[in-house]
């Protein structure tokens, strides 16, 4: 009777690789394995959700499987700056607590951190550059596979020691508590960056709970995210922005512009769609993470666009670099340097490259000039409703044109990330919208890649909905009912099962990982 619990030697091999690391299917919150492993991780959660000790374990362990089937073996990378800032951390607050500096133990964290950073960002750079100097092969370095995440955990761990050192929040008793803090499986891959003040006291509560308000959320935030990262900005990129990027749909500038159009929908719809995943998800568990994105296609300004893009990135490079650099605190011309200087380290945070160097050097210098413009112009800080439309009209797209030239630099250094080849991509980029454009190329353009446009158009036109939409839409999940938002959530994950077969039969490639990852 007990025959059908008999496996084979190859059933139990393919459970075991099921289970084990694949560096060419790495597990995302948007894969078919974490949805099983997720309904799993439920049902014991529940068990254990009301006992803080047990809950903190249980979730920080399935957090370190979630990553090791993200990256394998650069679990213990986590691991060690785990263990690292949380003993940096204590001797930081001891410091503190008897009036002795922080600052070597401060400057110990920010350098081991950055160093890990620079090695996994900078090597490919210099890999390149070796590569072309020793042509011969005399010297052979490649770059490495980048940790999915490092930035994230990196900048997350630097802002502990920092807010520590600040007497902002007290250091966590125990390892696995800031184990979990860093490894929080549904911020871990892209964010959000959460601050260590607002969530270490979620990780200590006694209890968690969800509310029906919270749980209609949760599931319109998760239906909402797998429509725009799976639906829109797969398909916007294997169907015509990354074909338009490698020439392969002709040299017309209108091609050309549609794809930066379409570029800049679909790095929006794939990061913020990750990220509304990543709280909704963290939100049926009981723990509330910051929003990331508020429709910044909408800002007037590209100062408003950086409170809007990224928030909890943008956050963190003002609470943590600007300021530290003086902020505005020194004067004019230095709050200018600084704002500088914070873009172009955070393009330079993206990766070594000429384009994404240049992509940090055009939001810095757009930031500055525009400090300089509201001190010239006062009533400039008239902004949203205090502007009047037509102004406000013009403003948002000369704003969003801006920020698009910023992602042609942006997706060319992801499309030809060779020595230089980014370069070369923008300029051939730009070189065919300005010279080779004509009205006429339009429709033939529209005929040419229907789909893709039709796509196109129906994500700008949900990003630029107003506030109160999203808002009817989550009352309307909400009052289904569990019944309801189930049914949701599978009509949901059908569309994106037929749009990833539909895409694989179309380009042989199905939807991946995020563009916006640390691969």
């Amino acid at each position: 009777m007990w025959d059908f619990l008999k496996f084979d030697g190859d059933v139990w091999q393919r459970v075991v690789s099921l289970l084990e690391y694949d560096p060419t299917s790495p597990l995302t919150l948007t894969t078919g394995f974490f949805l099983f492993a997720f309904l799993i991780f439920v049902v014991g959660y529940a068990l254990v959700k009301h006992r803080p000790n047990l809950r903190t374990w249980y979730v920080t362990l399935f957090s370190l499987y979630f990553y090791y089937k993200l990256s394998g073996l650069y679990i213990l990378l986590l691991g060690g700056v785990a263990l690292s800032d949380y003993l940096i951390g204590r001797r930081v607050a001891r410091s503190r607590d008897h009036g002795r500096s922080t600052r070597g133990w401060v400057a110990l964290s920010v350098v081991i951190n950055v160093a890990i950073l620079a090695y996994f960002k900078a090597s490919g750079f210099f890999a390149d550059v070796l590569s072309n100097i020793y042509v011969d092969g005399v010297l052979n370095w490649e770059g490495v596979v980048v940790p999915a995440g490092v930035s994230f955990f990196v900048f997350q761990s630097i802002a502990y020691v920092v807010d520590i050192s600040r007497g902002t929040i007290q250091p966590l008793r125990r390892y696995v508590d800031y184990l979990f803090l860093l490894s929080f499986f549904p911020k871990m891959f892209l964010g959000p960056l959460v601050k260590a003040k607002e969530f270490i006291p979620q990780i200590e509560a006694r209890d968690v709970t969800v509310t029906r308000e919270e749980f209609g959320r949760a599931v319109t935030l998760i239906a909402g995210g797998l429509i725009k990262y799976a639906v829109i900005a797969s398909s916007l990129g294997a169907l015509f922005v990354n074909p338009a990027f490698k020439g392969e749909l002709g040299d017309s500038g209108v091609v050309a512009l549609l794809a930066v159009y379409g570029f800049t929908l679909q790095i929006y719809c794939d990061f913020s769609g990750y990220s509304d995943i990543a709280v909704g998800v963290a939100l049926i568990l009981g723990f509330k993470l910051p929003d990331n994105f508020d429709a910044p296609y909408k800002s007037a300004t590209i100062t408003e666009f950086w409170r809007r893009w990224h928030i909890s990135l943008s956050t963190w490079l003002r609470e943590y670099l600007y300021i530290s650099l003086g902020g505005n605190r020194r004067g004019s011309l230095r709050t200018y340097w600084n704002l500088f200087l914070t873009m172009v380290l955070g393009g330079l945070w993206h990766g070594v490259s000429i384009c994404y160097m240049a992509w940090g050097v055009l939001h810095g210098v757009a930031l500055a000039l525009h400090k300089v413009w509201l001190k010239v112009v006062p009533k400039a800080k008239k902004v949203g409703a205090d502007m009047r439309p037509v102004w406000r009209v013009l403003s948002t797209l000369l704003t969003f044109h801006i920020v698009a030239f910023g992602w042609l630099l942006f997706a060319s250094a992801q499309q030809a990330p060779g020595l230089g080849e980014d370069y070369h991509l923008a300029v051939d980029m730009l070189s065919r919208i300005t010279s080779n454009f004509s009205f006429s190329d339009v429709i033939s353009a529209i005929e040419a890649s229907g789909m893709a446009c039709v796509i196109m158009v129906v994500g700008y036109v949900m990003h630029f909905l107003p506030k109160s939409v999203n808002g009817f839409a989550q009352r309307m999940v909400t009052r289904s009912g569990f019944v309801g938002q189930w049914l949701l959530i599978v009509v949901v994950v059908w569309i994106v099962m037929q749009c990833s077969a539909m895409l694989m039969a179309e380009t042989g490639v199905a939807a991946g990982l995020p563009m916006y990852a640390d691969y």
